[in-house]
């Protein structure tokens, strides 16, 4: 019998990056793919971003939770999705849930699966990052019985944390591999679809709000737009997610929709956002694909506050507070500044490990489903 992997995703940026391992598994002669979609996937303000999924041909779980507007949205949103989940969770019975990143539907996938005895695989453990994404991240460490990392510092960061080693397998990011071997569009292109004049430089702009600075998440956005803008390059944005300040950075974005310079997009695609990055003069705003992809292509990158904070960097970032002045500087450096440009072409990426997701379902395939792994015990 196939063991019954279900994957649960939240948004295009989780599901973009675990779209190899995805695939791997559903073609796998031991395992069978369910995907459990949730979140802003089924919100209209995000792109209703499930339409796309459906397309992978991949076996569908709708949970219907969703974000708000209110402070408590995240908490909210737990609550509506751990209910759902409870009751889809007995009908498809899985044999493993895989989880990725520091979410709070992965975070709520993992709660599930601990009071359900099934065992956890987490891909992206052990990163350091900041504010709530951080605690969330080790929460679902704890809650994990298979662990997926990227990078050998953040293995021993789960291993420091009392995890045996024969649960760790650092596998890199399956994100860096599915860029790597995609069909990406010609230049010219793509250009066209996102009427861009290639002749000039252009920006990727992915900024999302910081929990703990929601309040703050308006005028952060705006600074960096101002800075856009007085900096004259054109902009290809990509709307936040749903976190606490989500929702009133996109109304400050809507203010700049008719600004020649800045072209607002709700989602794009994994292969036409991989595309664009590859030909961008830089990409700036707080992503993480800036930080753990982008290297490989030797983009600039410009990291504006604190939301990577700790996370392992190549020498392609350039990191900036929030603040218009500061950030006009580090364009500037990131489009004109040819030593830096010349520097970053032979930077390595700490999160290319070659082919992450055959290694991730060779392991859910093969590994022994029994007491040892679920129960598990502090090794110190």
């Amino acid at each position: 019998m196939k063991r019954k992997v279900l994957y649960i995703t939240g948004n295009r940026a989780d599901y973009g990056f675990m779209l190899p391992v995805l695939r791997k598994i559903s073609v796998h002669p031991k395992l069978e793919l369910n995907v459990a979609v949730t979140g802003m996937h089924l919100m209209e303000e995000f792109g209703n971003t499930i339409s796309v999924i459906r397309k992978d041909g991949f076996g569908l779980h709708e949970i219907p939770a969703w974000f708000d507007t209110t402070d408590v949205s995240p908490v909210q949103f737990l609550g509506s999705f751990l209910t759902s989940m409870t009751k889809e969770i007995r009908k498809i019975n899985p044999d493993f849930i895989l989880v990725a990143g520091d979410r709070a539907e992965m975070l709520g996938g993992a709660i599930v699966a601990s009071y359900s005895s099934i065992p956890i695989a987490h891909v992206s453990g052990g990163d350091v990052s900041s504010t709530v994404d951080e605690h969330v991240r080790h929460a679902i460490t704890k809650l994990s019985q298979i662990h997926f990392p990227y990078t050998k510092k953040s293995a021993e960061r789960i291993f420091k944390m009392g995890e045996d080693r024969w649960r760790i397998y650092v596998v890199g990011s399956p994100g860096v591999y599915h860029m790597l071997n995609l069909d990406l569009i010609p230049p010219k292109e793509i250009a066209r679809r996102y009427n861009l004049d290639l002749s000039q430089p252009f920006l990727l702009m992915i900024q999302h709000p910081v929990t703990l600075e929601s309040a703050d998440a308006p005028k952060q956005i705006r600074q960096t737009l101002t800075a856009v803008i007085e900096s004259d390059v054109q902009t290809i944005l990509i709307y936040p997610n749903a976190d606490l300040g989500g929702i009133e950075m996109i109304k400050v974005i809507q203010e700049y929709k008719n600004n020649p310079l800045i072209k607002p997009y709700r989602s794009i695609p994994s292969t036409e956002f991989f595309s664009l990055m590859k030909i961008a003069g830089a990409m700036i705003g707080n992503s993480s694909s800036g930080i753990v992809e982008a290297p490989s292509f030797s983009i600039p990158v410009i990291n504006i506050g604190s939301r990577q904070d700790g996370r392992e960097q190549a020498g392609n970032v350039i990191n900036v507070r929030y603040d218009t002045i500061a950030i006009k500087r580090a364009i500037r450096k990131a489009l004109f500044d040819k030593k830096f440009r010349d520097g970053i072409c032979t930077t390595k990426n700490p999160y290319d490990r070659g082919d992450a997701a055959s290694k991730i379902a060779d392991v859910l395939a093969k590994v022994e489903i029994n007491n040892n792994l679920l129960q598990k015990k502090l090794r110190y």
